[in-house]
Order: structure tokens, then C-alpha cells, then sequence
């Protein structure tokens, strides 16, 4: 099947007019080797924005002769865009929020590759390393806002969701919009979308003309969350580890709402963090929440953190079924105690520098076939360790679903084998299995083929 495309060249508006040739030779050598395959498959994630794909392997077949180039002129740079999406344009002149998105995703290459990855200062291998570097990402991006009190709530959730779950989403955006809640999510379409769009609304009844929408993304699953065009301002990390860190450094408050194998993630990376001992007194309000017919998925995934992680784990957060202005009303609450504890212990608004992120949580995850085998899945560890190889289990997942490489790696290899104590294997299985028949995998159109085993 051929899909429409189109021709253009666009200049940055504001930021990135000038590159140096240095840098310029990092991202386009003769043999399209150095930083240009991660930059095409980026760009071309940010071009197919709305298109219901949520393949990155399929998109990047789909579309092969995409190409895009950086034009040298004395006056500054153009990006000239050949075979892109047609989607992406509105009577042949590209979509400014996505045209905005391009240079964001030129801009964070470069910099991580120069300012990060080759910054001998920045150590990687520490967890003061990581959490200085995702800082610098975050600062760079102008993500970060040191003259706001504290408003900023991230939301998670899943792409492939109900029509009836999103209008949810859109409900509670809204009415975190009139209290002057910005949002973050992970900037992709569904539960990352409808907050957004609700909290714009909400943003304009209220006469807010400097709403942030601020969308944070990794070049692995960006192109199965292509960033919706409403985020205006979209920052790219290295990897899923320093994006799940970006969201909780900067978070007020976090809203989960219906999702899948990734949210799943999500929130085993968050209430792992929070069982960390020295985090015991901090205070970070977590809402779980969706409309009536969502009480049944948020009952299996409070049943699966019992099974798995313990009461103390469920005290973490708290569970509003069918409710927006409640929902509203606590984060508001919330971020109140938050602000005080942090102008108590003197620490940053714009930035959680008090929070503990174990080593476990950063050390980026592989998901290979004898990695995920290997995962340490049993109760002979702390609550928070354990929590960690769980995150590590569904981000493998994600990765068999939706990554470029990792379906390749399923292909190739077949199903990823998860295994680990009867009672966690059972509760695993259940969960995803009703991920699966509640098509809460994939966007739906196509029968999901599971990329896992579960060995019970």
C-alpha cells in the first residue's frame, strides 16, 4: 500500500538558527552513519503524529524513503524534510506544533550527545551521575520553571483506551485546567492526550495564556507515542530509565489512569521509588482514576501490588473511580503539602532533588531474551528491589509490543520468557492477560499476538 507524502523545508522559529559544523557532522556524514539513523526515526515518529500506528517497526518500513537533512545557509539552518507523512501537513504547509516537535528532537540529540554522553564531568555509572544529567536534559529543554509554585501533574495512562476512558481524561484535564494545573505527560495520543486537551479548556475559562503542556518521550517509544501536537514544550531522553525519572524529579502530583503493559511499568517504577526507606516521610500524592466502567481494571491492579508488593505498597496511592473534581480537589490538596515540605527542607519547586532513586531504578534495562529471563521475580528482597525486576518485566513487554527492536528480537527468538515464584508468576499472568482482553496492548485493528510467556 503506498501512503500519501510530501516535500518541505522548514526553519526553526526562535531557537537552534545556528549549528556548528561540528555538530552538524555528528548528525550527517557521507554514510548516514553518527547520530542520523536515531534522528530519522525520531523525526519520523514526531511526522506520523494521529496516523493510529503504534508499530515503530511497521512505521519505519512503511514509510522507507523518508529522508530528512539539515541545509547549511549563512543566515542560519533548514531542516529539508523529503517523503514525510502527509498527515503532518494542513494545505501543504506543516503543522506548526509538529514542525516545533522536529527541532526538539534535533536540539535533544544534539545536546545529549555533545553535553551528556561525552561530558567527562557527568558520570553515568552514579546515581548522582543520572539524576544530574536528566537535570541538565530538563534545563536545556526549558522544561524547567524555577519562578512557579508548584503545579505541575503528570499523567499516565495508556494509548490504546476507550473512547468513553478518554472523554474521562479529558474530564479530569479539564478541571485540574480551571484550579491552574499544567500538565505532563508522555505525550503520546489517548490517556497522554486527553488531559491535555481537557486542561486547554479549562486553561481558557479561566484566561491562563501560559499553560505548560510539556511532553517527555525516549527515542525507543516515541514512534508508538508520536507527541500530539498540543505539547508545547517536548523533551526527548536517552532511554525509558531517565524518562520515568524526568516525569517523578519534576512531578507535583501524578494521575494514573487506565493502561496497559506500559502504565503498568509506570507505576512499579513509581511505588518502588516510594518504598525506598528514605523516602518514607516525603510526601508525592499518586491518584489512580478512570470512569465507572475502569473500577474492574484498577480492582486487578490494586489486587496484582498487593499480591505482589504488599500493603505498604497500596498506602501509596489512592484509587477515585468516576469523579474529576474530586480527583481535582486532592491533587490540588496534595500539591499544597508538597509545596510546604519542600520550602521546609529547602528544595527546588521545579525539580525533586529530596527524592531517593535506587541504583535499580536507573541502570538502564535491556530487554533481551536472556535478560528477561533472568529477572530476580521472587519476595526474598526488599519490597523496593522487587519492584525494580518488576518494572523491568513490563518494560520488556512494551518493548516486544511496540519497539522496533524489540519485535525484531521476538521475530528472531520467539516469546520472552518470564519466570520467577509461583504467586507472583499467577498474578502476572492474570494482569496481562486482562491487558490483552481488554485490548489494552495495541490500538485496536489487529488480533495482538502476545510477545511473552509467562513460565508458571
Amino acid at each position: 500500500m503506498d501512503f500519501e507524502v510530501m516535500n518541505t523545508q522548514i526553519a526553526p522559529d526562535g531557537h537552534l538558527e545556528v549549528l556548528s559544523k561540528a555538530e552538524v557532522a555528528r548528525l550527517w556524514d557521507t554514510s548516514h552513519g553518527g547520530l542520523y539513523q536515531l534522528f530519522r526515526s525520531c523525526a519520523l515518529a514526531v511526522l506520523n503524529c494521529g496516523s493510529g500506528l503504534d508499530d515503530g517497526k511497521e512505521l519505519l518500513e512503511r514509510y522507507k524513503s523518508f529522508d530528512i537533512s539539515i541545509v547549511q545557509r549563512e543566515r542560519g539552518i533548514k531542516l529539508d524534510v523529503k517523503a514525510a507523512p502527509a498527515s503532518a501537513f494542513v494545505d501543504g504547509v506543516m503543522i506548526k506544533g509538529i514542525q516545533e516537535h522536529l527541532f526538539a528532537v534535533l536540539r535533544d540529540i544534539l545536546f545529549i550527545d555533545g553535553e551528556i554522553l561525552r561530558n567527562a564531568h557527568i558520570d553515568l555509572e552514579t546515581t548522582e551521575g543520572v539524576t544530574d544529567a536528566v537535570f541538565h536534559i530538563l534545563r536545556n529543554a526549558n522544561l524547567l520553571q524555577p519562578q512557579i509554585s508548584p503545579n505541575l501533574v503528570v499523567c499516565w495512562g495508556g494509548h490504546s483506551i476507550s473512547g468513553h476512558e478518554y472523554d474521562y481524561t479529558k474530564l479530569v484535564g479539564y478541571h485540574l485546567g480551571l484550579r491552574a494545573m499544567d500538565i505532563c505527560t508522555g505525550c503520546g495520543p489517548g490517556a497522554m492526550k486527553g488531559p491535555m486537551k481537557g486542561a486547554t479548556i479549562g486553561h481558557a475559562k479561566q484566561r491562563i495564556e501560559n499553560g505548560r503542556y510539556l511532553g517527555v518521550s525516549e527515542p525507543g517509544i516515541i514512534a508508538a507515542e508520536a507527541p500530539n501536537p498540543i505539547v508545547n514544550d517536548l523533551v526527548i531522553l536517552p532511554d525509558i530509565e531517565k524518562r520515568l525519572e524526568a516525569f517523578v524529579r519534576m512531578a507535583h502530583a501524578i494521575v494514573v489512569f487506565p493502561g496497559g503493559a506500559g502504565t503498568a511499568e509506570e507505576i512499579l517504577y513509581l511505588l518502588g521509588i516510594l518504598l525506598h526507606p528514605d523516602n518514607a516521610g516525603l510526601p508525592f500524592p499518586v491518584i489512580f482514576t478512570g470512569p465507572a466502567s475502569a473500577a474492574e481494571y484498577f480492582q486487578q491492579i490494586d489486587q496484582f501490588i498487593g499480591a505482589t508488593l504488599g500493603a505498604e505498597a497500596q498506602s501509596k496511592y489512592q484509587i477515585i473511580i468516576d469523579d474529576p473534581v474530586a480527583v481535582a480537589r486532592e491533587v490540588q490538596a496534595g500539591i499544597k503539602t508538597v509545596r510546604s515540605y519542600r520550602k521546609q527542607h529547602g528544595d527546588a519547586y521545579y525539580y525533586n532533588w529530596l527524592l531517593k532513586i535506587d541504583r535499580e531504578f536507573q541502570h538502564p534495562f535491556a530487554p533481551t531474551h536472556e535478560n528477561m529471563r533472568g529477572l530476580a521475580l521472587h519476595k526474598n528482597q526488599p519490597a523496593h528491589l522487587l519492584a525494580a525486576n518488576l518494572r523491568r518485566a513490563f518494560s520488556g513487554v512494551v518493548a516486544g509490543n511496540v519497539k522496533d527492536q524489540g519485535i525484531r528480537a521476538i521475530e528472531q527468538f520467539g516469546h520472552f520468557e518470564i519466570c520467577g515464584d509461583p504467586d507472583i508468576m499467577h498474578a502476572m499472568d492474570v494482569l496481562l492477560d486482562s491487558f490483552v482482553q481488554q485490548t489494552r496492548m495495541k490500538l485496536p485493528g489487529k488480533a495482538y499476538i502476545p510477545c511473552y510467556k509467562v513460565i508458571k
